[in-house]
């Protein structure tokens, strides 16, 4: 397991990357601003989440992660955890995909969101472009930079930040 303090450089050289260029360029390559403190508080928040993993264990970890009402969700960012098979290990707003294999669903793209995030993830890569249902938004589809941490061999977690209105019609 990886542990905070060999994530801790990574991390800042990514987020110094990402505030000099001042923007991400999206996957129709169009480019979108950085809201920089937004991607600073999305990258602590996921990083505190592997930090209790490593203090609490998986399995605490996994149950608070899935609580509605839990440290790990404050309004639109929320902690969620898959296996890299495909499977929802936590999710707290849609507890009901909780130990379900979700890398080949078709429903709102969430299957290739996975198949890229376990691939972006294995490649070192922790920020994706995605579009998914807003729930603080009357559940509409908005677009989300997503950005995912491997725990270990076998799992990774993450979270996002609503940028705006979808543009492509799918999510992730």
């Amino acid at each position: 397991m990886r542990s905070f303090f060999t994530l801790l450089p990574v991390v800042l050289a990514l987020s110094l990357s990402l505030i000099s260029a001042g923007c991400i360029q999206s996957e129709s390559g169009t480019t979108t601003p950085v809201q920089h403190t937004s991607n600073e508080t999305l990258v602590a928040f996921v990083e505190s989440a592997v930090a209790y993993v490593e203090e609490n264990g998986k399995e605490r970890a996994l149950e608070e992660f899935s609580n509605p009402g839990g440290l790990f969700i404050q309004g639109e960012l929320y902690i969620y955890a898959y296996d890299f098979n495909g499977t929802t290990l936590a999710h707290p707003i849609n507890p009901e995909k909780i130990g379900i294999n979700r890398l080949n669903e078709t429903e709102d793209g969430v299957g290739a969101f996975l198949v890229a995030m376990n691939e972006a993830i294995r490649n070192g890569e922790n920020f994706h472009r995605i579009e998914y249902i807003n729930p603080t938004h009357s559940r509409t589809l908005e677009s989300k930079l997503a950005y995912a941490v491997q725990v270990d061999d076998d799992w990774w977690l993450g979270s996002g930040i609503y940028t705006g209105p979808a543009t492509q019609g799918s999510a992730g």
